[in-house]
């Protein structure tokens, strides 16, 4: 295997390790979201763990996300009541749709330093991707106080993971016509010959 695809293959596990062991954690354990917190708060630490030892760094992304998942899994346990957890999506999504939308009112983008180099867009491609995203987390937040509050536990917690990762992927993938217009030329993949 490849660095690289090594590489890869740690991202993804630091990146949705923690939320597979809540998931099969919480059918392990009857279904029980309290109990299954302390497998998401293990599984955090673990993935960063790994995260770390592996790249020799913690990522921002899933240092948010491991962060969030053992305030929230921690406070779950700490009160006994689910709803910390079920709160998190709400809180987390409508954070970073602020902070996208805060960013463009102070005239930067904030997706463009994270994706600024593959990508060469005129700023207002920047503004109307962050944009999108924005009103995309702010619908998310939307959607998980729906579903939390109006349908039982399993299914929030199948809406949790994997349908909001489905739908994140979708959603990025409804971009990929626009992004694909600014890929450095020298990257892009040769037109086919016949």
């Amino acid at each position: 295997m490849s660095d690289r695809s090594r590489r890869h293959w740690v991202r993804y596990f630091v990146d949705y390790s923690a939320l597979v062991i809540f998931l099969a954690a919480y059918f392990l354990t009857g279904r029980d979201m309290v109990q299954a917190s302390w497998a998401l708060v293990a599984g955090s630490v673990l993935a960063l763990l790994v995260g770390l030892i592996v790249e020799r760094r913690i990522a921002p992304f899933p240092a948010i996300a491991g962060g969030a998942a053992l305030v929230f899994g921690g406070l779950t346990i700490f009160f006994d009541d689910p709803r910390f957890l079920k709160l998190k999506p709400t809180i987390m999504n409508s954070i970073f749709g602020a902070a996208l939308l805060g960013g463009l009112a102070m005239g930067k983008n904030p997706l463009k330093l994270v994706l600024g180099e593959a990508f060469t867009m005129p700023p207002s491609a920047w503004k109307r991707l962050t944009l999108n995203y924005a009103l995309f987390f702010f619908a998310l937040a939307g959607l998980n106080e729906i579903v939390w509050r109006t349908q039982p536990d399993t299914t929030w917690m199948l809406f949790r993971f994997p349908g909001l990762m489905i739908l994140t992927l979708l959603f990025s993938i409804a971009h990929a016509p626009m992004l694909m217009r600014y890929i450095p030329s020298d990257e892009r993949p040769p037109p086919p010959t016949e």
